[in-house]
């Protein structure tokens, strides 16, 4: 992708502002930064690329006609979509923005690209299409979707129809489906930093249940180089699943963060489960492998510890997202329960 121009959308969320920096410390590319900026939106996760002579923010919401043709500009070279709304809880409170955005917004994504004749565009999914797995198996690319929140079955249209447009118009889509994220900058509503942002001002640890629901974690700077790989290389028209092969339940991760923080179990409350909580996720990432070359290469352990004193050593970074609008969710969520 040398010396081309790549339009990320959502580019101010956890995954997009750490694939940013990954691509201009990575490669000779011009990014534009297309970005809503709603709650997970922040543009302080990219302060550090003010004035970079290769970067390009642009306010705009991927569901508005006038502000995707105004990010697109004259000529793009490959488009990657992060925007979405993408956490599940709120998808249950509220499934109305997460349909517009979801689908609606790629669908216009997906039709300036067309229009344009965009080089390649990257629609990044969620193993959560997928739906709910036994205690034995993987997820393939040939899984079939079957999504059991409103967030999932919004992600899961957004692929189909990302993938129609490439089988109808032969738009270069790919998709890519990647287990759960951790790593730096990510919004504190997501288990990891909620739980150490909680426990570093001795505050309740929510657990949903008898929390063995178990997750599949990547470090997000593996995830941002398989995403680079796809966007590159990636064969249009397939779907490459992207996992850490890290699987923990949610009481594993509690325990790893007591521990390194060196907190009581006490602070571990078990609150209500929320209704159609997937049991189990696991990804089999053998065909990015096999094609494209990828491996993980952050240790599950060490990046841990690297996360947990990012969020202890940028705690005013937390602290003024952990008010107002935020606050007023958490507090909506879990009071009750």
């Amino acid at each position: 992708m040398d010396s081309r121009h790549i339009l990320v959308t959502g580019g101010c969320g956890f995954i997009g502002s750490n694939f940013i920096r990954h691509m201009l410390s990575a490669s000779p590319v011009r990014v534009t930064n297309l970005d809503k900026l709603t709650y997970a939106g922040n543009l302080e996760n990219l302060k550090d690329l003010e004035g970079h002579p290769s970067y390009t923010f642009v306010r705009g919401d991927i569901a508005d006609e006038a502000d995707v043709e105004r990010a697109f500009g004259t000529h793009v070279d490959g488009v990657i979509n992060f925007a979405a709304e993408s956490h599940v809880d709120r998808s249950i409170i509220n499934p109305d923005a997460f349909i517009r955005t979801n689908i609606y917004g790629t669908y216009r994504l997906l039709e300036q690209a067309r229009k344009k004749g965009t080089g390649r565009f990257l629609q990044v999914s969620t193993d959560e299409v997928y739906g709910s797995l036994g205690e034995t198996g993987k997820f393939r690319e040939e899984t079939p979707l079957a999504p059991n929140s409103p967030y999932s079955a919004s992600k899961a249209a957004a692929d189909m129809l990302a993938m129609a447009y490439h089988k109808t118009f032969g738009l270069p889509v790919t998709i890519t489906r990647c287990s759960n994220n951790y790593g730096p900058y990510q919004f504190p509503e997501k288990l990891i930093p909620l739980l150490v942002s909680n426990a570093l001002v001795d505050r309740d640890l929510p657990v949903y249940g008898d929390g063995l629901q178990v997750r599949d974690w990547i470090h997000v700077k593996d995830h941002c180089r398989a995403l680079a790989l796809v966007l590159e290389k990636g064969v249009p028209g397939r779907v490459y699943n992207v996992g850490g092969g890290n699987e923990r339940t949610n009481l594993e991760i509690v325990e790893i963060i007591l521990e390194l923080l060196d907190k009581p179990r006490t602070l571990v409350r078990h609150v209500q489960d929320r209704p159609g909580h997937d049991r189990r996720y696991a990804i089999d990432s053998t065909k990015i492998g096999r094609e494209l070359g990828f491996e993980v290469s952050v240790p599950f352990r060490s990046g841990m510890e690297e996360t947990v004193r990012w969020y202890v050593e940028h705690r005013s970074w937390w602290e003024r997202i952990k008010t107002g609008e935020y606050l007023s969710y958490y507090e909506t969520w879990y009071k009750n329960r």
